[in-house]
Order: structure tokens, then sequence, then C-alpha cells
């Protein structure tokens, strides 16, 4: 398992970006064993993903049964923290950034964990204030999701706004239609979230 100290390190690290701090990247080692190690934050996660995807289940009316939403929920995890290492190995393999990959999917990797804590505190929030205002706090926290990619793509792949947002793109719109896809199983077209 990971150690605090890691995990000290790793969110530090993965707040750095936000901050614009030069020294961020350096806080995830370049190897592919810190990268493979880096997977593991997705054990740590996944309680507060649990939490978060409770509270956007709690008033929607959803015809599966809860054994097929907790399958289809854990597989949409998994391939969620799978997809977008697997997509964006062959980008950098056209585009010679195979020396910075394993920095670049561990620092992503670990900002999945103070990510995931705002997006449940920001669930949490948008359920007891008014729906304006809760639309509002929807679109701030995406915004602060996509800057902090943007920005982790900028420092560690070196990348101008441009192809930070088409990366941006890569990631994403793959997670939506996963979204959309898991809504359309379990019958829930008003269940989505970051």
């Amino acid at each position: 398992m990971l150690s605090g100290a890691e995990i000290a390190r790793g969110v530090q690290g993965a707040l750095g970006f936000l901050r614009r701090d030069p020294a961020a990247p350096l806080a995830f080692a370049n190897t592919m064993e810190a990268c493979l190690r880096s997977f593991r934050v997705m054990v740590l996660v996944a309680p507060f993903y649990v939490i978060h995807s409770l509270i956007r289940y709690a008033d929607a009316d959803v015809p599966a049964d809860t054994i097929d939403i907790v399958i289809v929920e854990a597989i949409s995890y998994v391939v969620n923290w799978l997809l977008f290492p697997v997509l964006f190995y062959e980008i950098a393999r056209r585009r010679g950034w195979l020396d910075r990959y394993p920095r670049y999917i561990g620092a992503l990797n670990w900002i999945s964990l103070p990510a995931t804590l705002i997006a449940v505190v920001g669930i949490a929030a948008e359920i007891v204030t008014p729906v304006a205002v809760a639309r509002l706090i929807e679109i701030a926290l995406q915004a602060l999701i996509f800057y902090w990619f943007l920005m982790t793509t900028r420092m560690v792949l070196g990348t101008d706004w441009l192809i930070s947002m088409v990366l941006l793109v890569v990631n994403w719109v793959p997670s939506i239609l996963l979204s959309v896809i898991v809504a359309r199983y379990v019958g829930a077209f008003g269940v989505t979230g970051i």
C-alpha cells in the first residue's frame, strides 16, 4: 500500500499544479515503477467515489437493482481510471513524449485524490443550496478540474494551451460517454457528475 509520506507528497504535488508551482512535477518520479504505483491511488479514492455516487443517486428514481448499479459503477470506475493512460500512451508514442509518460500519468492519478474530495464537498453543497447556486457550484467544480488538468499537462509535458485542450478533450469525452452509458443502463438520466 501507499505510505503516509507518499500520500502527503502526492497530494502536495497535485495541489502544486493549481498554484502553478514549478516544483510540482518533481513530486512525481519519472519512472514506470512510480507510474504503476500511482494507480494504487485508485484504492484511496474509491471510498470517496462511493460517497459521491451515493449522494448522486440519493434522490434519483432508478429502475435498476442496487447490485446492478454497484457492478456497473465499479466497472465504470476502473475503466475511467485506465482509459486515458491507455489512449495517451499511443499519443505519447507518436508525439515523442514517452520519456514524460510516467510522470504525467502519475501526476494525473494523484490529482484524483484531492479532486474527488473536492467533488464530494461540492456535490454535498449542491444538495443543500437552491438550484441556481447548485448549477454554479457544478460549473465551478468542472472548471477547476479542467484547469487542473490543463496546468498539469502544460507543466509536465511542456505543451501549449491548444495541445493541452486537445488532450483534455481526449480525456473528457470518453469519460462523459461512459457516464452516459452507465446512466442509460441504470435508467437514471439525471444522475451525472464530475
